[in-house]
């Protein structure tokens, strides 16, 4: 990840942790899979409730990796239009789009919240070993309102700094550099 502009490094901290925790829950996934894989093929005896349990926290892994686009808005993008307009367009642009995420990002926020209630309420459950939905849901909903966050960070920076995500386009030599000075 690359130092923020005029950001400090407790903006830079925070983006780091959401990105280890991506990272961590996305790896906790490949090797329940894999365990679970190997059970079955090899031995016949796959790792109870892996399906349930692989899914909840693929869902995880996915609310944490959105947190982490929040902030680097490193997804498939068509940037033509975007190039062709003169800078402050480009700005607006990117303004209005930031925003139009933002205002999704928080309305899934209430609605993720709504299932971690039901959730905890209706005592949903997996199969097998009785594995309680909610603390998944209740990942899921942490890793949202922490897209909440680092997407309206980058919708301030767009506002005060006229930032667009051309820095990020590098992406590799960023991240190069930042284990370099881990």
């Amino acid at each position: 990840m690359s130092q923020p502009q005029n950001g400090g490094r407790s903006l830079s901290g925070a983006i780091l942790i959401i990105e280890r925790i991506a990272g961590i829950v996305l790896g906790l996934v490949t090797v329940l899979i894999v365990a679970s894989s190997i059970g079955r093929y090899l031995f016949a005896s796959p790792i109870a409730d892996t399906f349930d349990v692989s899914r909840l926290v693929l869902g995880v892994a996915i609310a944490w990796g959105l947190a982490s686009l929040g902030y680097h808005g490193t997804h498939i993008k068509v940037d033509l239009l975007a190039h062709s307009l003169p800078r402050k367009l480009r700005n607006a642009m990117n303004f209005f789009a930031w925003s139009v995420l933002l205002g999704f990002t928080l309305l899934l926020v209430w609605k993720i919240w709504e299932r971690v209630q039901a959730a905890m309420s209706g005592g949903d459950a997996t199969m097998e070993l009785r594995l309680a939905h909610w603390p998944f849901f209740l990942g899921i909903w942490l890793g949202i309102l922490a897209a909440v966050f680092t997407t309206a960070i980058r919708l301030w920076l767009i506002a005060r700094e006229g930032r667009d995500l051309g820095e990020y386009d590098g992406i590799d030599e960023h991240l190069l550099e930042d284990i370099k000075k881990s």
